[in-house]
């Protein structure tokens, strides 16, 4: 089997990483991936259809939001039974020989599927995890082709449960609507046509996970993302430009919250996550994200502006022209990271060249 079509679990068992996957220093893990905090507080939604009960949840909810804009619910309304299953079919179709899982293979720009890793286009450094990707709402656009169809049941447990993420993701977005003093299906609207990817990440041991990421930091471009992770921890948030980080407490069947670019812009008063995904060599993880992102055609601005606040962007946009400023940002960004790299070892390799250059030859043949 060539390299290109070779997946990272036929490469885990290897020694040593890869250069491929090999970080900057400033980029790798700077906490373990089990050293986990309990500062992203775990909120109950039960009785959240409550009025008595509703506005005391909302104020968590908020709270964490403006915080960390990051959370954890639970008694949120899917059932255990249906992320029991939907975790396990995921696991099966990971665990399958490469030939299986490269049949969804997603190069050539199909839409949805297998794919080994993901990064930026002009970034030299990739991610340490095999995924799958597939778009669920609107069902219109759903292409049945590029899901999974081992295990045999995937289709009929990823239709149910992305119906119940989908109503759970509008449920939250209705508290934040009224939080802001505005109706509360304001944020829902403002997607105009919700859209849902589900991305299901695997993440196998790696030999040096001091040296890699399994998925660099960043914030989503999208309204809510809501993470179904298993029990093994990996997930890192920081709030303060990536100096200081905390591990995510992995919580049985709870789903962690974080708000996107695009519910930030909304919303000034809640942040969008900023947030990395660190791997061990002990055990692979699996987490199930679900993202829910606005209609390309949507006005992305402020939903309401406080007194004396300025609004965060010059002039409503599209979301599409948003994503495409904050895509073009990534790769100018990542684009100067390599350049930099280059001259740092052109000097230091001028610098190696001027020194021997300077020693007489009876120094340098010693």
């Amino acid at each position: 089997m060539s390299p290109t079509r070779t997946t990272l679990t036929d490469v885990a068992e290897e020694k040593s990483l890869q250069s491929k996957f090999i970080r900057d220093e400033d980029e790798r893990p700077k906490v373990a991936y089990n050293l986990f905090s309990d500062e992203i507080p775990v909120i109950s939604l039960a009785g959240i259809d409550d009025h008595s009960k509703r506005g005391e949840i909302c104020k968590k909810i908020v709270d964490a939001c403006e915080d960390w804009g990051v959370f954890q619910v639970i008694d949120h309304g899917v059932d255990t039974n249906l992320i029991s299953d939907m975790t396990r079919n995921a696991r099966e179709f990971f665990a399958l020989p490469a030939e299986e899982k490269l049949r969804f293979d997603m190069s050539g720009g199909k839409k949805g599927g297998f794919i080994v890793s993901s990064h930026l286009q002009g970034e030299a450094v990739q991610d340490w995890r095999e995924i799958v990707i597939y778009f669920s709402y609107p069902i219109k656009n759903r292409d049945y082709t590029r899901w999974p169809d081992k295990p045999e049941s995937w289709r009929k447990v990823t239709e149910e449960y992305s119906e119940n993420v989908m109503a759970l993701a509008c449920k939250l977005l209705g508290v934040l609507s009224e939080a802001m003093g505005l109706e509360t299906e304001a944020l829902t609207k403002a997607c105009v046509d919700m859209d849902q990817k589900l991305v299901v990440n695997f993440y196998p041991k790696c030999p040096q996970p001091d040296l890699t990421l399994g998925l660099k930091r960043h914030t989503d471009p999208g309204t809510i993302t809501l993470l179904l992770q298993d029990q093994v921890g990996g997930l890192q948030a920081t709030r303060d430009g990536g100096n200081t980080w905390i591990t995510v407490q992995p919580v049985e069947g709870a789903f962690v919250v974080n708000l996107g670019d695009h519910g930030h812009y909304l919303s000034m008063e809640v942040q969008n996550a900023d947030h990395q995904a660190v791997v061990n060599s002990n055990y692979s993880r699996l987490s199930i994200a679900t993202f829910q992102n606005p209609a390309p055609e949507a006005t992305v601005y402020p939903l309401a502006v406080r007194e004396g606040e300025k609004p965060i962007l010059d002039e409503p946009i599209t979301f599409a022209e948003m994503y495409r400023r904050k895509m073009s940002k990534d790769l100018e960004q990542a684009r100067l990271k390599k350049l930099a790299k280059e001259q740092q070892q052109q000097q230091q390799n001028q610098d190696n060249k001027d020194n021997l250059d300077s020693k007489p030859i009876e120094q340098i043949l010693a």
